[in-house]
């Protein structure tokens, strides 16, 4: 039987396992990040972790100010670090902050989109603006920076470090799988819907030029904005503690390796999926 001519031939080395170690797998050393939303919250906990691991990082944000801890991340590791001010919902405005980053950087590696926003308000009540403004920020955000990112990925020389394409990651929800108990956040929900699926869809069409894409779905997170809910609305301080069979509020620190294994190489063969990371709330809640 004859072979087509299109078949790629069969990898014969089993043993590379014995020369590329979990440390050398799990590095970002010369790559370059894009992360989205990261001047404060999940982002910036997600920047630290590229830092840590060697990668450079150029960060978007619309805040005029960054939280303190962006200067820890400046001072602290021998990386490049820089921060945009720009907005990922006009995609102009966003092509322009990517050109600047290529221009610093020289390339760009991996993408991380933790851009995002979420509102709550009865689904009867919530007023169309407001439903826009969740949509574009969550989906159209996302849509646009992966487009920028997937199309520098495709276009740039390989390096040693980074031979083709690049890691796409969107930062997803569990509400994008569960309702989430005590709010009301029918938009914020159908927006990491779209995530997900938007992520499985460009996985597979991208796949092609060597981008991979992924989401993650974390569940209830601690951050300074989850500590000013839960004062404000002490019923859910509550609900995020004792409703994840784990019987506690996920740490940013839970999120760190993931985002970490999803922009390496030790991801090399892993896309179009979403990865859970709630306590085990999305099997099941303890009653």
């Amino acid at each position: 039987m004859t072979t087509p001519a299109s078949t790629v031939p069969l990898d014969r080395n089993p043993d590379k396992f014995l020369t590329r170690t979990v440390h050398d797998l799990l590095s970002l050393k010369g790559r370059t990040i894009v992360i989205t939303g990261a001047g404060r919250g999940l982002g910036l906990a997600f920047a630290f972790a590229v830092a840590e691991v060697g990668g450079n990082v150029a960060i978007i944000d619309l805040l005029d100010k960054p939280h303190d801890h962006f200067n820890k991340l400046q001072s602290e590791f021998n990386v490049k670090v820089k921060l945009y001010k720009s907005d990922v919902t006009s995609y102009a405005t966003l092509e322009k902050t990517f050109g600047e980053i290529v221009t610093d950087f020289g390339r760009i590696d991996g993408l991380v989109t933790a851009a995002g926003i979420c509102l709550d308000e009865p689904f009867l009540e919530r007023g169309a603006e407001s439903v826009a403004r969740t949509m574009n920020i969550n989906v159209l955000g996302t849509y646009y920076a992966a487009q920028l990112a997937a199309a520098q990925m495709a276009k740039q020389e390989p390096t040693d470090f980074n031979p083709r394409g690049g890691s796409i990651v969107f930062i997803a929800s569990i509400a994008a799988h569960v309702a989430s108990k005590g709010q009301t956040t029918s938009d914020y929900c159908a927006s990491k819907g779209a995530v997900v699926s938007l992520a499985k869809a460009l996985g597979v069409e991208l796949s092609s030029i060597g981008v991979r894409v992924n989401s993650i779905s974390p569940g209830y997170m601690l951050t300074d904005m989850t500590i000013d809910l839960c004062d404000k609305y002490p019923w859910l301080a509550d609900i995020m503690t004792n409703e994840p069979p784990m019987r506690r509020i996920g740490d940013r620190t839970d999120l760190k390796v993931p985002v970490v294994y999803l922009l390496s190489d030790a991801s090399a063969y892993h896309t179009s999926d979403d990865i859970l990371i709630t306590g085990g709330i999305h099997a099941g809640r303890l009653l």
